[in-house]
């Protein structure tokens, strides 16, 4: 159900954002570039915005777009549930999952810092 609610929200924004597109093209791409000023995006002089603006409500934005909302449901934690099965990228550039990490019976302990 989550995934179905998911799909019609990310169609609809997309069929929205697509036809403001064409209806207000300049006002759309400032507000593209807001965006990308927020997600420094843009910081890139070899990255401009018609490199990667036109991208926005494609057919390809949308695929991508539920692609990453759908795998974010599967690594949602709940407080007496299972944890989630989670990519993990290791010290050397490695991706493993989590559960990849556990060794027989024994607790998986995961601790998270940072050194500045």
């Amino acid at each position: 159900l989550q995934k179905i609610l998911i799909l019609l929200h990310v169609t609809a924004c997309v069929v929205v954002g697509k036809t403001l597109m064409m209806l207000f093209p300049s006002t759309m791409k400032r507000y593209i570039l807001k965006m990308g000023e927020k997600s420094r995006m843009n910081q890139n002089p070899k990255f401009s915005y018609e490199n990667w603006g036109p991208t926005f409500f494609s057919f390809k934005y949308l695929l991508f777009v539920l692609k990453v909302k759908w795998k974010r449901l599967e690594d949602e934690a709940h407080e007496g549930h299972p944890a989630p099965n989670t990519p993990v990228v290791t010290l050397n550039g490695e991706v493993h999952h989590l559960f990849d990490f556990m060794q027989d019976n024994r607790p998986l302990i995961l601790n998270f810092g940072s050194c500045t």
